[in-house]
């Protein structure tokens, strides 16, 4: 059992569906997970206060996953927070590092290298 098996994480992305199937992989793995279906949710919640790293989508309905990293990272004891999207670019992942992103993933998400993204930011 790695350390990771005791972190909770957040999972923010407006397709219910992609949030499920994260969560039943992460469950699978001894990950638990938080579900929230936008950033404003996320956020109207304190949900950075309950969680040990946050994976967020780029783009959805209302704030984009790049300003909530924005908005996040300005508060004290902010958890490591991984970016994914379906449309990778360069610029869009120097964007999200550069930001303080810890991870920068495509979709379909690789579950191996989600969960390495995981224990690298975690531990």
């Amino acid at each position: 059992m790695s350390a990771v098996n005791t972190k909770i994480l957040a999972i923010i992305d407006d397709d219910r569906h992609l949030r499920e199937s994260l969560q039943d992989l992460l469950e699978t793995e001894g990950v638990k997970s938080n579900l929230y279906g936008s950033a404003e949710e996320f956020l109207a919640g304190n949900g950075h206060e309950l969680v040990h790293c946050i994976l967020a989508d780029v783009r959805m309905t209302g704030m984009s996953g790049i300003e909530l990293l924005r908005i996040l990272r300005q508060k004290d004891g902010c958890p490591p927070i991984l970016i994914m999207t379906s449309y990778t670019d360069n610029g869009m992942q120097a964007t999200a590092l550069r930001c303080g992103a810890s991870a920068f993933l495509a979709k379909p998400i690789d579950s191996r290298q989600l969960m390495a993204c995981i224990e690298k930011a975690t531990s």
